[in-house]
């Protein structure tokens, strides 16, 4: 009856994964550190920064700056922006959206699939260059 059991499960779970269940494919993982949660799903690295709209902005520009990030393409809108620009060889996109009043989310993707540790670095740049506005 276990083996039975089993292999229900084991039919139920492959059949999920080759429809394309998104919800129960690991392809995300949090990352704990010290300006607060960051997730990394699907290539793109998020996280929340409790600060102003415009702050985060410039905080991400200045990291691009800092970085000497090359062909530099900034899109900004009311409550959202993109920055598109080549750093050491590899295509970044900083993404900016207004959740609330001072709480913005900032996604950053490196490379065409994503590099959790480029994403992380750039993260790391964007909390300092913040703390030190």
């Amino acid at each position: 009856m276990r083996n039975a059991k089993g292999w229900i499960v084991f039919l139920v779970i492959g059949a999920f994964l080759i429809s394309g269940c998104a919800a129960l494919l690991p392809v995300g993982a949090a990352v704990g550190a010290g300006s607060g949660t960051y997730f990394f799903i699907n290539g793109e690295m998020k996280t929340d920064y409790y600060h102003s709209f415009d702050a985060a902005w410039n905080a991400c520009q200045k990291t691009v700056a800092d970085m000497r990030g090359l062909d530099v393409l900034p899109e900004k809108e009311i409550g959202k922006g993109k920055i598109s620009a080549m750093i050491d060889d590899e295509k970044v996109q900083i993404s900016v959206t207004y959740k609330a009043k001072n709480v913005t989310t900032v996604s950053v993707r490196v490379g065409l699939i994503g590099n959790k540790l480029s994403s992380q670095l750039i993260h790391d740049k964007i909390a300092d260059n913040l703390v030190r506005r």
